[in-house]
């Protein structure tokens, strides 16, 4: 699978989360890299470093991504795209990278605009132009909404921010369950998150993607085992206790399943590979290869935030 492609790359379709083989299709000339993580990771302490510079009210998305609140910055400037743009050319000093910065009123809209103007660029959506901003916009350009979720958009008549404003909020709960407040505001430029320093965690999980798919079993427990064990460690060295155990299952056509069972809690590294196998048996046998597994736990001990979220540890 494509981790993430340059511009150059994506001239041609390519995109990150696209079958490498139907990479190299659309672009045969294309050149894979592997990834660095440590790289990664290091350099994105010293973008995380730059942030400082200006606020402690910093909430991370990714490694190279993160809402910022300056309303109150360190260096009194009262006006946000001016300290946009000097923590990008501060970016630029430090690490040699380009940087993009969407500026606005609240988070959905600062991520959408942080879009507008890539590579090395920004923009700005006031409260004024916000409303406007969003009745325009295709919903499967909304953050947070997948193709899954556009696709049943589409079925409903909702193509546009201005089609989902329309809809009452009672008809986007009937269909859309507890995500339907929030489709509701956000059609409406309306968003009231804070941005979150110490965002709880939600889940922890691990994945594996295979060289060769998997039909059997047993090599299916084999290759599940030692994500089993990286999850189990990394809660156990941060004390953290959960009580649902999540299987992720892609098959050799992408399609993809998942299986959870919540218990009253966890609290051996034997339960929880019992609970995963149990779930993994639910599985088997399989006419369609195996070609990624994933396992997760959340519902986590003092876990008390509403606000959906998942976190991968990649190796």
């Amino acid at each position: 699978m494509v981790a993430a492609a340059s511009y150059e790359a994506r001239a041609f379709g390519v995109r990150s989360a696209l079958p490498s083989i139907t990479a190299k299709r659309r672009c045969p000339e294309l050149i894979f890299v592997p990834p660095r993580f440590d790289v990664y990771r290091a350099v994105s302490a010293q973008i995380r470093a730059v942030f400082a510079e200006h606020t402690d009210l910093i909430e991370p998305l990714s490694l190279d991504e993160a809402y910022l609140d300056v309303t109150e910055n360190k260096h009194c400037i009262p006006i946000a795209t001016e300290i946009a743009t000097l923590i990008r050319s501060r970016i630029r000093e430090v690490t040699g990278l380009n940087a993009s910065a969407g500026i606005s009123y609240c988070k959905f809209l600062a991520k959408m605009a942080s879009d507008l103007n890539k590579p090395n660029g920004q923009a700005v959506i006031t409260p004024r132009m916000g409303p406007a901003f969003v009745e325009a916009l295709a919903v499967k350009k909304f953050h947070g909404v997948g193709p899954a979720t556009a696709a049943k958009m589409e079925k409903l008549g909702i193509l546009t921010g201005a089609d989902l404003k329309a809809k009452s909020l009672s008809f986007l709960q009937e269909n859309f369950g507890k995500s339907g407040g929030w489709y509701y505001r956000i059609a409406r430029g309306v968003d009231e998150r804070p941005v979150q320093p110490d965002r709880p965690r939600k889940s922890i999980g691990a994945e594996d993607t295979f060289a060769t798919d998997i039909f059997e079993l047993d090599a299916a427990r084999r290759e599940l085992a030692p994500l089993i064990d990286k999850v189990w460690r990394y809660c156990q060295d941060r004390s953290i206790r959960g009580r649902t155990v999540t299987l992720k299952v892609k098959f050799s056509d992408f399609q993809q399943i998942t299986r959870s069972r919540t218990v009253p809690s966890i609290v051996g590294p034997e339960g929880f590979s019992q609970i995963s196998a149990a779930l993994l048996n639910q599985v088997f046998p399989v006419e369609r290869g195996v070609r990624l597994l994933g396992i997760t736990l959340s519902n986590l001990a003092g876990d008390d935030s509403d606000e959906p979220a998942q976190l991968w540890l990649i190796d």
